[in-house]
């Protein structure tokens, strides 16, 4: 099945009309003619059943067949994130996380981040495409970045974790703190960690030092570890 992401449906909707780039993809790409069949989703869990009414390269619309919305996840996983030097690390992150299945993403600005900028426009369609490709309903929530110190003076609900390198601290591994059906946010630091204050400051406010492994990881492989584990941890028996 292939999926098309249309924010603007509803499921009291009863037609629904492509904007001229993805009824181009529609006509000319995958050659759709009127009474073909698509599958969309508008990110919010529902996912509709459509069938082409009009196939017109800048004009594509479709009746909605049949909706459904699926349940929501058990979980929800935040993670805080430092943005990297190269953008498209990041956006490697975005791709993989929003795969795997993220519900929520913050960049987070530390004291050793290099990038303090961020594309977030670029960046949610980087996870618009891999929302359709991995055939998920539900759209990430993705933050405008956020000072470290800032976010942390925020109320989060459910568990509290700070991913950092210091050893001279005691940390847990992840995988063994996460518990199935919880809410729980995690914080991953730059290129060069946090730094010994926001790590002191982190701890005062609640957070939980945990590690990730015993390999030493690049900021964006460390938040899919995150992301992975946790879905690995509430996967349905």
């Amino acid at each position: 099945m292939q999926l098309f992401f249309h924010p603007e449906v509803s499921e009291n909707d009863k037609e629904v009309h492509f904007s001229r780039e993805e009824s181009k993809h529609i006509v000319k790409v995958l050659r759709k003619r009127e009474g073909d069949r698509l599958h969309l989703t508008n990110g919010k869990g529902w996912i509709f059943e459509t069938e082409v009414s009009l196939a017109e390269p800048n004009n594509c619309s479709a009746r909605i067949l049949k909706s459904e919305k699926e349940a929501p996840p058990s979980y929800h996983l935040h993670l805080a994130v430092a943005p990297t030097k190269m953008n498209d690390r990041y956006e490697w992150f975005l791709e993989k996380a929003t795969e795997i299945g993220i519900q929520e993403i913050t960049p987070v600005i530390c004291d050793h981040s290099e990038r303090k900028v961020v594309k977030h426009e670029r960046f949610q369609r980087v996870m618009q495409s891999a929302l359709k490709q991995s055939l998920h309903t539900r759209f990430p929530v993705l933050h405008e970045p956020v000072g470290l110190k800032e976010f942390l003076e925020k109320a989060h609900s459910g568990a509290k974790f700070i991913a950092h390198c210091e050893d001279s601290q005691p940390r847990k591994l992840l995988s063994k703190c996460l518990k199935k059906g919880i809410s729980a946010t995690v914080l991953i630091g730059p290129e060069g960690d946090f730094s010994e204050e926001e790590i002191s400051l982190a701890l005062k406010a609640g957070w939980q030092p945990v590690s990730l492994g015993n390999s030493r990881l690049r900021t964006e492989t460390a938040a899919v570890v995150a992301c992975h584990t946790a879905a690995l941890i509430n996967e349905e028996e």
